[in-house]
């Protein structure tokens, strides 16, 4: 219904036109699903740009896998504390407000994270 009022659905996120009598929709990053499983929700998905919220509760990367992306990742632990591996400079400890850069082609994953972890991760065309 909101398309049809002028505004549209980028993500989980309403964008509304300068004419639309619907204010924006108002989401809380701290939210998050109960649960043991990780979760990935997207925010915002525009041309070359995708901003995900990932609840993580514990979830490690699985053993012997690595991240190996085309694109750069901005990555944010807005809550918790985690150990990134990077593949070949070594470990990179988190903690929250935490953020850094990953830079195209880097081999990486996650060693250890804590089971309140929500990251914000901002993946983009360069």
């Amino acid at each position: 219904m909101a398309a049809t009022l002028g505004a549209r659905m980028v993500g989980s996120a309403r964008l509304c036109s300068k004419n639309s009598p619907m204010p924006p929709a108002v989401k809380n990053l701290m939210e998050s699903p109960a649960g043991e499983t990780e979760t990935f929700r997207t925010l915002l998905d525009l041309s070359g740009i995708r901003l995900e919220q990932i609840v993580s509760h514990g979830q490690a990367s699985a053993e012997g896998f690595w991240y190996n992306q085309k694109e750069p990742e901005w990555v944010m632990l807005v809550r918790g504390e985690a150990v990134l591996r990077f593949d070949p400079s070594g470990d990179v400890t988190l903690k929250t407000g935490d953020f850094l850069l990953i830079a195209a082609n880097t081999r990486h994953r996650v060693e250890s994270v804590s089971t309140d972890a929500v990251w914000l991760a901002l993946h983009f065309s360069t």
